[in-house]
């Protein structure tokens, strides 16, 4: 339990740095904030991929991590957009 969390973490984080290099243009917000969309995409990537039945594999699983990733750029766009609504 504790390894998964701690997992979850650390590939959140990577998901969430990747994201925002993949977005074209500078993105406004902190890294903090990149790290945590990066960790919620992570969580939920996780249970959309167990949900679809894709966990269930040897050695790395990159469906899954596909769809974190998805997420992160999702949730990176989405933060902001919402901060440059808040500025405006």
């Amino acid at each position: 339990m504790i390894g998964s969390i701690v997992a979850a973490v650390i590939i959140g984080a990577i998901i969430g740095a990747l994201a925002r290099l993949i977005i074209p243009g500078r993105q406004n917000i902190s890294i903090g904030l990149t790290l945590i969309v990066g960790i919620v995409a992570a969580l939920i990537g996780t249970l959309i991929a167990a949900a679809l039945g894709l966990t269930n594999t040897r050695g790395i699983n990159w469906l899954e991590h596909l769809i974190q990733l998805v997420l992160a750029i999702g949730g990176v766009l989405l933060v902001v957009q919402m901060q440059a609504r808040k500025t405006h």
